[in-house]
């Protein structure tokens, strides 16, 4: 009786164990934003969804694959077109298409394989377009290469691998500090030498305009010069037709009006006073015949 109990007892242990460890095994969780790829006996049977479920812990296993954006940070080194070394920091992020979760299982085997694959196509990309520039080139314009190397990822990337590409990212393209400080050398001596044509050229263009400006007023000065010129010419002109006429006139009175005339202005401008001085009698005669008259 003790011997049946205690092999019943250690029947219900063993039980108990085994349903210890069978069921919280048997159960699997898939969260929200996940699939899982459940395989039985290691062939890939199905996709399920976010839920729980209850499997055999032995013949089923569960793959979780993240339908969120995932990156994968790059490390590398490459080659310029000139053969200058450089190390680069690349980010690549993607999303599995979630309906192909299966294929992507059955073509790569998972996840991290998919990865790898994903990683070392962008690492090839990568070095395709920068190995187009030369190392000068590539420090000038670095901003402006990560969209070059993003689109090359992309059209790689085609629809095989099951995956979207949403973007690539260049982080970093470092040269060695003694190349990059000549290129830095060379960048601050064109700048200086731009800065020194274009002072040049401002100082050119100043002297032409104040030369234009100089020869303006020396074009107004000079017809100014020419409009007085001329006015005075007419002036002259118009005093000499004047005292041409007056001349004229004058010579065809008689000489008993031209008498009558001076004597009239000079009794119109005498000041009453006579001078202290004459000599002989005849101009004090005429005087006397003027004022008389």
């Amino acid at each position: 009786s003790n011997i049946v109990q205690g092999i019943i007892a250690s029947i219900l242990a063993l039980i108990s164990s085994a349903v210890l460890i069978i069921v919280p095994g048997s159960i699997h969780q898939v969260n929200a934003g996940e699939v899982a790829v459940v395989k039985i006996w290691g062939d890939a049977r199905e996709v399920r969804s976010a839920g729980i479920y209850f499997d055999g812990w032995i013949s089923h296993k569960y793959e979780i694959y993240d339908c969120k954006v995932q990156q994968i940070p790059i490390t590398t080194s490459a080659y310029s077109s000139d053969s200058q070394p450089m190390d680069i920091e690349l980010y690549v992020q993607y999303q599995i298409q979630q309906e192909n979760a299966m294929k992507i299982a059955t073509n790569y085997g998972g996840l991290d394989m998919l990865e790898g694959r994903i990683q070392t196509v962008s690492i090839e990309r990568m070095k395709a377009v920068l190995s187009r520039y030369k190392a000068e080139e590539l420090i000038r314009t670095r901003n402006t290469i990560s969209p070059e190397v993003e689109q090359s990822v992309k059209e790689a990337i085609t629809n095989d691998y099951f995956v979207n590409i949403t973007t690539v990212v260049l982080t970093n393209i470092d040269f060695s500090d003694a190349f990059e400080k000549s290129v830095e050398d060379k960048m601050i001596a064109e700048q200086e030498k731009l800065k020194a044509e274009y002072e040049n050229e401002k100082a050119k263009a100043k002297a032409e305009a104040d030369l234009e400006i100089a020869k303006k007023e020396a074009e107004a000065i000079k017809a100014k010069a020419e409009q007085q010129a001329e006015a005075q010419k007419l002036l002259a002109d118009a005093e000499a037709y004047a005292l041409n006429k007056l001349n004229e006139t004058w010579s065809s009175l008689t000489n008993e009006k031209r008498e009558a005339i001076l004597k009239k202005q000079f009794i119109e401008q005498w000041d009453g006073k006579l001078p202290d001085t004459m000599v002989g009698d005849s101009f004090l005669k005429w005087i006397t015949d003027t004022l008389g008259a």
